[in-house]
């Protein structure tokens, strides 16, 4: 259970919402070309990201003994269930703009699936509980940058000053504002299940230290691809550094420092990311939210029907 600036607790739970992309265009920010295509990479990793979240949370069930992180981690599960359909829809609309997405999303599918699977890789001598344990450090780790960007989101106003489509912010928004409200449940299940003592905080240490550079290259890899098949760019333009800083000082997305600020945070002893964003933030956004209102509105009908 979570809580809002000392207001008692409050369930977390999937909001069925749905999102119109007819109208939405291949560069939903104007002009910004680098900035619209580091963001949707957002949508190539987390269809599969976040498929794998739950099968390994899954995994990790029995060994909740905690009732209220057991029903945060279901609660959780079906969040992030919810955003890898909705990310996944948004990769059919870039087809559908004739920018196919195959041929980079079969590697995550296959990072995801193969190398991160329910067994170890390649017959690696791990056992089935310390696999388990790695792999919901890797996700501890993972849902720390998913914290920050949440945040961040709801706070971009640069987005908002260059006219980004307003449903595709809403789906970032949305989804951020989830990610700051279940910020300490991916790390809570990885210390109640990750075993005690030195161990336990060496493991977590560990995630970081594999999530932070794989993460950093997916990203830039991604980007690069994206604008290189971009059908409106037409070779004309590349992901470079200097665009993407650019748009870093345009508020559009963020901050370096911010990034990497959240690595030594996480790798504090004492660390919990109860400590992460805004959670009054995230559930005013939650109350407005077109997406979540209307997903509110359709519960409520069918509970009155």
């Amino acid at each position: 259970m979570s809580a809002v600036d000392g207001a008692g607790p409050y369930p977390i739970a999937p909001r069925r919402v749905a999102f119109d992309w007819k109208a939405t265009p291949l560069h939903w920010i104007p002009d910004e070309p680098t900035a619209t295509h580091v963001i949707n990479v957002l949508h190539l990793l987390l269809p599969a990201g976040e498929r794998w979240f739950v099968k390994v949370f899954k995994e990790g069930l029995p060994l909740v003994t905690d009732p209220g992180l057991l029903k945060d981690v279901k609660g959780f599960m079906g969040q992030e269930a919810t955003h890898s359909v909705q990310h996944s829809y948004v990769l059919d609309h870039l087809a559908e703009q004739r920018l196919p997405t195959a041929a980079y999303t079969r590697h995550v599918d296959f990072l995801f699936e193969k190398l991160l699977g329910e067994s170890p890789p390649f017959g690696a001598p791990v056992g089935a509980q310390e696999w388990l344990r790695f792999r919901l450090a890797l996700i501890a780790a993972i849902e720390q940058f998913t914290a920050v960007l949440g945040d961040w989101v709801l706070r971009a106003e640069g987005l908002d000053r260059a006219g980004a489509d307003e449903v595709m912010l809403d789906l970032l928004r949305w989804h951020g504002a989830e990610e700051v409200e279940h910020r300490s449940v991916a790390f809570d299940m990885y210390e109640h299940c990750g075993g005690s003592g030195p161990l336990r905080y060496a493991r977590r240490v560990e995630g970081m230290l594999v999530v932070a550079p794989v993460l950093a290259w997916l990203w830039v890899w991604g980007a690069s691809y994206l604008m290189r098949h971009d059908p409106e760019l037409a070779r004309r333009q590349r992901y470079s550094l200097r665009g993407h800083n650019r748009a870093v000082a345009r508020g559009l997305l963020p901050a370096w420092r911010e990034l990497g600020a959240a690595i030594p945070r996480y790798l504090r002893r004492s660390y919990h990311p109860s400590q992460e964003g805004s959670l009054r933030r995230a559930v005013e956004y939650l109350a407005a939210s077109p997406a979540a209102r209307a997903a509110a509105g359709a519960v409520g009908r069918a509970a009155m029907s």
